[in-house]
């Protein structure tokens, strides 16, 4: 038998319950994978809590790294002892697992197993966002939430690779610094200060080409009234809650606006696309341009003290599951 996570109705962090569960050998096209480190992500706290409808009981988790111990009939790519991680496949709290070999990538030797499983997801979704959603150019003013939390702290490192003028929105000192040793030009302290306002007066009044959104609801029209004319706004998380149904007819006044949901399924939903993210991703961290910032790790049987860790805004980085 193998442990797992699983959760057997919408909750708080204590619905997660460590158990035993059956993995068997895989199908065709599939691989079963013996996990060493499994990333912590907002998107599985969604999952959880039942804002993403799930059926229940269900394994949470969408991101991880180990070992391929076992393939199926038809796989040709991968065989027993090749090293891969994964992102963006939904149950990942686990000790082993059998998958199909979509969105697995055989890991660079230099590229540790901790630091895989912390930034597939994360990272993948900085590539897109920068590279995809919206093309930042040198010399462009950007704005980031989060920027100290695991998505925040690559796209600062990479965006600053670019030449972005970079304006971080974070909660506490703590995170402020973080942030600035990661790229951030600027601060603004969310809780204390008018985001609209601090970014005009960074921007001596022009407001940002891009506003990357991972909170939702409560700052979405902050968001907003930060951007330059023909500017555009990319809400991608929703740590606050859903963003509420709004009239587009006020993107006209405010800029003639750009708005985008993009979620990083649409960008690994092919082969083509998983691989062309994953290896820009790598080049980027072997390279040294983007480095991954594993600042908390937990076993993965205290995964309802990371989810509400996470939740308290106790955390920084990224987080990892290890097994």
């Amino acid at each position: 038998m193998t442990k797992a996570i699983r959760v057997h109705e919408a909750g708080g962090p204590e619905v997660m319950k460590w158990e035993d569960v059956e993995v068997g050998d895989p199908a065709p096209r599939e691989v079963r994978i013996k996990q060493k480190a499994v990333g912590l992500n907002y998107i599985d706290v969604y999952f959880r809590s039942g804002l993403y409808p799930i059926e229940f009981p269900s394994i949470i988790g969408m991101e991880a790294a180990g070992v391929i111990d076992a393939v199926g009939e038809g796989v040709t790519e991968f065989k027993a002892g090749d090293r891969v991680a994964y992102p963006m496949v939904p149950g990942a709290y686990t000790e082993a697992r059998c998958m199909p070999t979509l969105k697995v990538v055989k890991l660079p030797d230099a590229i540790s197993d901790e630091t895989a499983a912390a930034m597939m997801l994360k990272g993948l979704t900085a590539q897109y966002l920068l590279f995809r959603t919206y093309k930042v150019q040198p010399g462009d003013n950007i704005l980031v939430y989060a920027a100290a939390g695991g998505v925040g702290l690559i796209l600062c490192q990479w965006a600053k690779k670019l030449g972005a003028n970079i304006i971080g929105c974070v909660g506490s000192d703590e995170k402020a610094e973080l942030a600035k040793d990661n790229g951030c030009d600027h601060i603004i302290m969310y809780r204390d200060e008018n985001i609209p306002t601090r970014v005009k007066e960074i921007t001596d009044g022009k407001g940002v080409a891009v506003a990357y959104d991972s909170i939702g609801k409560a700052t979405f029209m902050d968001s907003l009234d930060s951007l330059q004319p023909f500017g555009t706004m990319v809400t991608y998380g929703n740590a606050s809650g859903k963003v509420a149904p709004f009239d587009p007819g006020i993107l006209a006044p405010k800029g003639s606006l750009y708005v985008t949901r993009p979620t990083l399924g649409t960008h690994t939903s092919t082969r083509e696309l998983v691989l062309d993210g994953t290896k820009h991703l790598f080049d980027a961290v072997t390279s040294g341009d983007v480095k991954i910032n594993v600042n908390q790790t937990y076993a993965m049987s205290d995964a309802a003290q990371a989810h509400a860790d996470l939740e308290d805004r106790k955390t920084t980085g990224s987080t990892v599951f290890t097994i």
